[in-house]
């Protein structure tokens, strides 16, 4: 899943985005509430945590936008304010559900899966053909069989699928997926598409993950899926693709 996190100390969002990340959630950190504001416009995130105290905008302020551009996406509000006045207003002012720091890592996690667990029209299932994505419980199957994923090869996955019919280019897979500058030289989007065709028993030139010459990866729509026919039998492994070269670069995976 996608989350956004608004929050002006720096090592508490490192802290909440590490924590967060280990549950396989792609994590965007904004550090004042103009800054949340653009990242909110830019990524629709499938759950946002907001502070109160921050600089440029306060968080209430940041929360009106926030409704004003979606009513519905899931915005869980952290603030060290006691005031019961406070807590009636972002409640009022459409936040989904409030904690007050100091806080447990464990229960703000709990309360993150019960509201994307509600917000069923986050798209928690993602679906191509026999291939089915758990976002929230952070499953793969493929004809029912279960698909051990890395976190990485998940995020990959899922961001293919929300693009699905569209050619997602490997520019904004290194920034989506691996938080990369396009201008650092590496293969990384190439070898990971490779990890997925063989988990996924979905060999060259792909039926689930199809290479678009010049543009990028595509999942296909279903109306394509459809047109293209029943699946192939997988591969034999003795006939699977040959590893690409090493990363030219370290990864953080």
């Amino acid at each position: 899943m996608r989350l956004l996190i608004a929050e002006d100390d720096r090592a508490l969002g490192l802290f909440l985005s590490r924590g967060l990340e280990a549950d396989g959630h792609r994590v965007r950190l904004a550090y004042d509430g103009g800054a949340a504001v653009e990242a909110f416009r830019e990524d629709l995130p499938d759950l946002t945590i907001l502070d109160l105290n921050m600089p440029v905008k306060d968080g209430e302020h940041v929360l009106e936008e926030v409704r004003s551009l979606d009513a519905d996406l899931p915005v869980l509000v952290l603030t060290a304010r006691q005031e019961v006045d406070t807590r009636v207003r972002c409640l009022d002012r459409g936040a989904d559900d409030l904690m007050i720091k100091p806080f447990s890592l464990h229960e703000l996690r709990a309360r993150c899966r019960a509201l994307l667990r509600r917000k069923r029209e986050t798209r928690l299932q993602l679906r191509a053909g026999d291939l089915e994505l758990d976002r929230l419980e952070h499953t793969a199957r493929r004809g029912g069989q279960t698909i051990l994923l890395t976190n990485k090869e998940f995020a990959l996955l899922e961001h293919l699928m929300l693009n699905r019919g569209r050619s997602v280019s490997r520019v904004d897979l290194l920034e989506t997926v691996w938080n990369l500058e396009p201008a650092q030289t590496t293969n990384i989007v190439d070898v990971y598409v490779n990890y997925l065709r063989r988990k996924l028993k979905d060999p060259p030139p792909g039926r689930l993950i199809r290479t678009m010459r010049g543009q990028g990866y595509m999942v296909p729509s279903e109306a394509e899926l459809a047109l293209a026919g029943a699946p192939p039998r997988p591969a034999p492994e003795s006939g699977a693709e040959k590893t690409p070269a090493a990363l030219q670069t370290a990864s953080t995976c």
